[in-house]
């Protein structure tokens, strides 16, 4: 490795690790004190409450990455070019891309390490935080999820969701026992799928089991839809319902076969598969980015202002990627394309952009 390579590793390590750590540090003061009364309201003490707040450190890592390196990029680059070292580069008949080479090899380094981190210690740490946020600090005991399905307890009743599509707010596979005060069974019913409409909970495909008290005998009736009243949300089988950022990539591209299998629709999940693979390539694209902006002229004079650019690149992707996420969760695009779109655009952005420079 040349002088120059291991010259531009060293600045650029040193300026990403400032600002992910300045990032991560604002991150966890303004996390921990703006959640300070919730804190004090649950069983959380204020150590365990900053326990709680650095689980999520880890998952912040990886999403603050790409932004991180695109500012470092910016900055290395742009310090290079204001003290003329650009210069001295082109002057020796070299060209200014023989420094993309340890820049794309730093993007690789980092996208390795945030699928790594996605892959390890993430799952575990954000489980723990959603697991800590819902059952201790919201209080929410009534409700339990594993891998494969959700168990809720609701006043009188035992509810059993096989599955929860938290795009379309809807359960699939659902059992509902109802007990009398002795415990035994009052009825079942199971429905084959519910939805969330106008604040009320409505079934399709029904078969309703009624028991007749100190007997054996059921009644059975059949509907297509009905109503029946339960007392919790889409929105608290969403925080309780396993996420796919508490699953490894392996454990989700399984999760994902067990529910087609099963008939669900699982592209959200899908989405979320493809995801974990094209995030961490953001990497590459921003580092790019990062010195093609660094090498403007502009940036010569005036950093700031190429930081403020890429800050505004950094933001504009970010827009992109959640647009295009969100209409591969609807299946208006396929899992592989809404999940790549942003990047593919990108790339193109990004090398276009670095050529125009020199």
């Amino acid at each position: 490795m040349s002088c120059l390579y291991k010259y531009w590793l060293k600045e650029f390590t040193k300026f990403f690790l400032i600002i992910q750590v300045m990032i991560l540090v604002v991150f966890v003061f303004v996390d921990y004190l703006s959640r300070m009364e919730k804190f004090i309201n649950s069983d959380l003490t204020l150590f365990g409450a900053l326990g709680y707040v650095l689980l999520k450190v880890p998952f912040m890592f990886i999403q603050l990455t790409p932004a991180s390196i695109l500012l470092s990029s910016i900055i290395v680059f742009g310090l290079m070019n204001r003290n003329n070292e650009l210069v001295a580069i082109r002057s020796s008949g070299i060209s200014a891309y023989f420094l993309i080479k340890p820049a794309i090899f730093a993007g690789i380094a980092l996208a390795m390490l945030m699928f790594f981190l996605g892959e390890t210690i993430i799952p575990i740490s954000m489980s723990k935080a959603n697991y800590i946020k819902y059952h201790i600090i919201k209080k929410k005991n009534n409700i339990f999820a594993t891998r494969e399905d959700i168990w809720i307890k609701s006043d009188s009743k035992l509810i059993h969701i096989n599955f929860f599509d938290p795009v379309h707010q809807s359960v699939a596979g659902v059992t509902i026992t109802s007990l009398r005060k002795n415990f035994s069974i009052k009825s079942r019913i199971d429905a084959q799928i519910g939805s969330y409409k106008n604040g009320r909970w409505i079934f399709e495909n029904i078969i309703e089991q009624i028991h007749t008290e100190n007997t054996l005998d059921y009644d059975v009736n059949l509907y297509d839809k009905k109503y029946i009243p339960l007392s919790f949300k889409p929105d608290d089988l969403g925080e309780v319902s396993k996420k796919s950022n508490e699953m490894s990539f392996f454990e989700l591209k399984k999760y994902v076969k067990k529910v087609e299998q099963e008939g669900y629709d699982a592209t959200p999940y899908k989405v979320d598969l493809n995801g974990k693979i094209a995030f961490p390539f953001i990497c590459i694209i921003m580092v790019l980015t990062g010195a093609a902006t660094g090498m403007r002229s502009f940036a010569k004079e005036n950093i700031p202002m190429a930081i403020a650019v890429g800050v505004v690149i950094a933001f504009m992707y970010w827009i992109m990627y959640g647009f295009c996420l969100s209409i591969g969760y609807g299946s208006i695009l396929p899992p592989f394309v809404s999940a790549w779109a942003a990047n593919a655009f990108f790339l193109c952005f990004a090398t276009l952009y670095l050529i125009n420079t020199e």
